[in-house]
Formats: structure tokens, sequence, C-alpha cells
């Protein structure tokens, strides 16, 4: 047997590991959040994060492919006809690790790993920021149009003068 070459693996073997955070990431999927060993949750978080960039393309092409890594196919279609359309405005962070205090048992340091769902501060502060710009767009629009209605004014007076 082929030893791995970059660390230890979950589970012993690399299609062991596969299948661990294949399950893993499918209970993430359904449940939205998951409690499970910091070692799991940082190995879990990019492959998770993969997934939810090409669910969040949609093709075919891309299902068929999250169907290779995550072989639940209730969870698939969850995310990629609910899960896909709350991520639509994210370009990345999708999942969020916090730490929890250690296991009872065997003392392994916990963690719990779940999908950030809600907006952002970024997300609102760029719509305040569009907002102020356009607000100062129109305040602009409306001192040009104050400034040639004054203009228009003086060239009445101007030609009512010479007229007179």
């Amino acid at each position: 047997m082929s030893k791995p070459k970059k660390g230890q693996r979950l589970g012993g073997s690399a299609s062991h590991q596969r299948k661990i955070l294949a399950n893993l990431a499918a209970q993430l999927i359904e449940h939205k959040a998951i409690k499970t060993t910091d070692t799991k949750a940082k190995l879990l978080r990019p492959y998770v994060e993969k997934i939810i960039t090409k669910a969040k393309r949609g093709t075919l092409a891309d299902r068929r492919n999250v169907l290779k890594l995550i072989p639940n196919t209730a969870a698939v279609n969850y995310l990629f006809d609910e899960l896909a359309e709350s991520f639509a405005n994210r370009n990345g962070g999708y999942t969020r690790i916090i730490k929890l205090e250690n296991r009872k048992g065997d003392n392994a340091p916990m963690s719990q790993i779940s999908l950030v769902l809600e907006e952002t501060v970024t997300a609102e502060a760029t719509r305040a920021t569009r907002a102020a710009a356009s607000k100062k767009a129109d305040e602009a629009k409306a001192e040009k149009a104050k400034a040639e209605e004054a203009e228009a004014e003086v060239e009445t007076t101007d030609k009512e003068a010479a007229d007179a």
C-alpha cells in the first residue's frame, strides 16, 4: 500500500478521507452548521467553499462535478436550487469556524463550522456608499440646473435692457 506523502490523513487512507469529507459536506449543507473536530473543520472549509462556488455557477457540468464529490443527491439539489441564491452576493467566505470547548470523552478540540447566510457589513456599506454617491450626483444636477436657470434669467434681463 502506498502511504500518503503530505502528512496524515483523516481515517488513514486518501479514499477514506474523501468519503469523510463528502459526508461532512453533505451534513453541513443539510443542517447549515455542524460540530466536529478542529482538524476536520479546517480540512472541510476549502472543500465546501469550492463546492459552493460551483453551485453558484449552476451549470449542468458543475452539478455533475459536485455529485462526484458529494454522492448525496438530496443535499446537492438543495445546494444548487436554494442555497446558491443566498450566496449570490458573496465572493467567498461562505463558511465560518467557531472554536468550542474540548470534547468531554477524549478532550479533543472541537469547532462548529457553519454556513454564512446573512448579509455582511461590507455589502451594506457598499449599498450605503452607492446611495450616497447617487444622492451627491442628484444634488450636483440640481445645482447645475439652478446655475443654468440663473444664466437664462441674466440673458433675458440683458436682452430686455438692450431692447429698452
